[in-house]
């Protein structure tokens, strides 16, 4: 291994990841995180609207109608925003686009913050669904920027800054929604609306740092900007190998133009990096992690700890989940990829099993500390695999021209699988109650199963390299030596 390949990112690379994690997948953390603390509070306040406005009682059919609207109009903006991402990446680039996306977050926060002194609860509905168009674009359009930015050796070290970032957000949420903080009734809409504080620190940062080199050379053909890109990011010394794999990127893809998503399913030489992504990203939504998160309080308080601690002692779960994705971040460059998913479907596997097992036999003492070491272990494995794999994954998978399409097909998966589930997992647990986890414990069976059969490890590759791995599936061996074919005519031309 060459010498180059120890080296640390450069500060600039650093601070660059940094500034688009802030108002990229940051946003989408608090967002999700958030919404839970002030529900006591937004219920009142629809009471109190609604008997204001119709000098009537609020009936409880529509008071739950209303709030399952507020929260899940979220999702919905998220879809839309999943599918807006990749053509903003596209007619923008992929900081331009980060960039204009904060806008869309300083509209929402200013929705949500007024809606309560003017008594329109519409304004907090519309503020909910542009939060949750803001981070659709930005779970999309983020992991583009940094992605394109790394040299292959740091690639998904630097990608993990996507998962950091998010953890980081929902801890961040956990503790900013305390009753102390700003989760008491004074406050909460101000707690709505503090998801401007994220933008204005990305709209002040990132526009210091350059653009995708890889966008700027394969997307806008401008050599100078993307050497000089190349020159901050890795440094005066260090760039040359990169954009050597820029050039070789370039040849193979012979001019092409950036994708449209329908475009992908027509494409036999992606369908198997295509299937893999919708199946790694349902597997991710479904897997089970909302459940874990809904046992939590129910767990927290077997084990005798007191109702009004539980909120404290829940910020243990967000802050392991933060921890585990700064683990797979320093854990990925020697583990690789396909070590990491597989062991975290695995893990996850068994302590769906073991967790069923200590929920149904809750009448020995010890069994409820199971049941919590269960929880904090299965949280564990989902950080350590699909929760900071699925994304860099996503990312290696596919050459330019196809990359911002299958973001936006990761995306709308992503989003639709997240709605079903919400809309689903009451049901589930209501009707299935602890053996809810036996159905999660075969869909992460199922996903570690298929995963093995089917994804390469892609550490210290570049995408051509990925991309003819996958001849052997899509083509079978006859097609396997195209890229290298485009290679060597390029260095042919060179001399």
């Amino acid at each position: 291994m060459e010498a180059h390949e120890h080296k640390l990112p450069t500060w600039t690379l650093f601070l660059a990841v940094c500034a688009a994690g802030i108002g990229g997948t940051f946003q989408y953390g608090y967002n999700v995180s958030i919404i839970n603390a002030p529900t006591e509070h937004i219920h009142k306040f629809l009471n109190e609207t609604w008997q204001s406005r119709y000098q009537a009682e609020l009936s409880s059919g529509m008071l739950t109608l209303l709030w399952s609207t507020i929260a899940s109009i979220f999702s919905l903006g998220g879809l839309f925003g999943a599918h807006l991402g990749g053509s903003m990446a596209i007619w923008l680039g992929r900081k331009g686009a980060l960039l204009i996306n904060n806008f869309i977050a300083l509209l929402a926060a200013l929705l949500m913050g007024v809606s309560f002194s003017t008594g329109l609860y519409e304004l907090l509905i519309v503020g909910r669904f542009l939060i949750g168009v803001n981070t659709g674009i930005g779970l999309c359009v983020q992991p583009l920027y940094i992605g394109e930015s790394a040299p292959k050796h740091l690639r998904g070290a630097m990608a993990m800054g996507s998962s950091i970032f998010l953890t980081g957000g929902i801890l961040t949420g956990q503790v900013v929604g305390l009753r102390e903080l700003l989760g008491g009734a004074a406050y909460w809409h101000f707690l709505l609306s503090s998801c401007c504080f994220p933008a204005f620190v990305q709209l002040f940062t990132l526009p210091w740092f350059p653009e995708s080199p890889r966008f700027l050379f394969l997307d806008r053909g401008d050599e100078m900007k993307c050497i000089k890109a190349l020159k901050r990011f890795h440094g005066p010394l260090h760039y040359q190998m990169e954009m050597e794999d820029i050039q070789k990127e370039h040849c193979a893809l012979r001019g092409q133009k950036a994708r449209k998503p329908w475009e992908l399913f027509t494409d036999r030489s992606i369908r198997w990096q295509l299937i893999i992504i919708i199946f790694m990203t349902m597997g991710q939504q479904l897997s089970g992690i909302n459940a874990i998160y809904f046992y939590a309080g129910y767990v927290f308080e077997e084990t005798g700890i007191p109702q009004e601690k539980i909120p404290y002692v829940t910020l243990g779960t967000g802050a392991c989940e933060c921890l585990t994705a700064l683990t797979c971040g320093l854990l990925i460059e020697s583990m690789g990829r396909r070590a990491l998913i597989l062991g975290g479907y695995s893990l996850m596997t068994l302590w769906c099993a073991v967790l069923t097992f200590s929920l149904t036999y809750q009448v020995y003492t010890w069994v409820p500390y199971l049941s919590m070491a269960c929880l904090f272990a299965f949280i564990l494995s989902f950080g350590l695999g699909p929760g900071g794999v699925t994304n860099i994954l996503t990312a290696e998978l596919f050459t330019q021209t196809s990359r911002p399409a299958a973001y936006m097909i990761a995306g709308s998966v992503s989003w639709l699988s997240f709605f079903t589930i919400g809309m689903l997992f009451p049901f589930i647990v209501k009707g299935l109650k602890q053996y809810c986890f036996i159905v999660f414990m075969f869909e992460c069976c199922l996903v570690a199963i298929f995963l093995f059969f089917v994804v390469p490890e892609t550490k210290n590759k570049t995408f051509l390299e990925i991309k003819r791995e996958f001849h052997r599936l899509n083509f079978g061996r006859t097609k396997e030596q195209d890229g290298e074919l485009c290679e060597r005519r390029h260095l042919s031309n060179e001399f």
